[in-house]
């Protein structure tokens, strides 16, 4: 500890006096030892605190789709057969990953926590959209730069880091995790969306639902990849904080902030521009492509290094 990180009473008279609770502290009472055991339970096990909020919030929120797929499969198979698109990316990355391809275990770990903390991103946007309705014009493309952008990034990050973090060996590993926490963010999304397209059809009588249901499926298998992309990029940075604690902080920052703001764009860009079925198609397919373009050539970049470093591009 250097002399700015000392409390003045400490620096003068540490070691002549004792300053217990004053200006110094150890466990002396047993209200103390009460702190120091209460704060190492807490500490040890926070990520299952988390986890537990989150299947609670997932199991409140989306018990009556959990029903609903489960009385209609079919609806359980689009859902799935959505994500392969997403699914198709992660593969790629998983396979293209140029130093060792990550175990299935940590990546299905990954996978379910996205599932899960998913619902703590429903619950922020569902609680702060009314907010930002008010909000004349520009009211949701602020919803989506503030709050979905951010906290959508920010639980898929949250995947990686509660459970694959310890696995990340290289930079690029984290690619790889924020990929996966990005298909069971797409997973559940499109699950929710389509069992919602299910029901809104029934209630409409509006022809047969699940024409009503393939259709969504069929808009999001285009949009599962954008997550896929979005949060490969925050797990890149989380994957450098791993090899630079110094600025840690600052890098996942920075991770979050270009995930939340490629995020938020797609989102504002499909919100507010009148795009027929087809125009929407064709901007999704340019908008992922130029994003996974910067993605590859990250990439590419540390593989370039890698080889270099490994002797294995020779």
């Amino acid at each position: 500890m250097t002399d700015d990180e000392t409390d003045p009473v400490a620096a003068s008279m540490s070691g002549t006096t004792d300053l217990y609770d004053i200006a110094d502290w150890d466990a002396r009472s047993r209200l103390d030892g009460v702190a120091v055991g209460l704060y190492g339970v807490l500490h040890a096990s926070r990520r299952w605190l988390l986890i537990a909020v989150a299947v609670l919030l997932f199991v409140g929120q989306l018990a009556a789709t959990i029903l609903l797929a489960l009385r209609q499969p079919e609806l359980g198979a689009l859902a799935a057969l959505s994500a392969v698109p997403a699914l198709g990316i992660v593969g790629f990355l998983w396979y293209g990953d140029p130093t060792m391809r990550e175990p299935l275990e940590p990546l299905a770990i990954t996978f379910v926590l996205s599932i899960l903390f998913a619902s703590i991103a429903a619950l922020v946007n569902t609680l702060l959209q009314p907010v930002f309705q008010f909000v004349p014009v520009v009211g949701m493309a602020l919803f989506f730069f503030v709050v979905v952008g951010p906290i959508e990034e920010t639980v898929k990050w949250l995947a990686v880091r509660v459970g694959s973090f310890d696995t990340i060996d290289a930079v690029v590993d984290g690619v790889v995790y924020g990929a996966v926490a990005g298909l069971g963010f797409a997973t559940i999304e499109n699950a929710l969306y389509i069992s919602q397209g299910y029901s809104q059809a029934i209630a409409a009588q509006s022809g047969q639902p699940i024409v009503s249901a393939i259709q969504t499926a069929t808009s999001r298998a285009f949009v599962g990849p954008g997550h896929v992309l979005y949060s490969s990029f925050a797990g890149y940075y989380l994957g450098l904080a791993k090899f630079n604690p110094e600025d840690a902080g600052p890098i996942v920052v920075k991770g979050l902030l270009i995930a939340a703001l490629i995020h938020a764009t797609y989102n504002t860009v499909v919100t507010y521009a009148p795009l027929s079925t087809l125009a929407f198609l064709g901007f999704v397919i340019v908008f992922d492509g130029i994003v996974g373009y910067l993605l590859y050539r990250k990439i590419a970049r540390y593989r370039t290094h890698y080889q270099d470093a490994t002797g294995t591009g020779q």
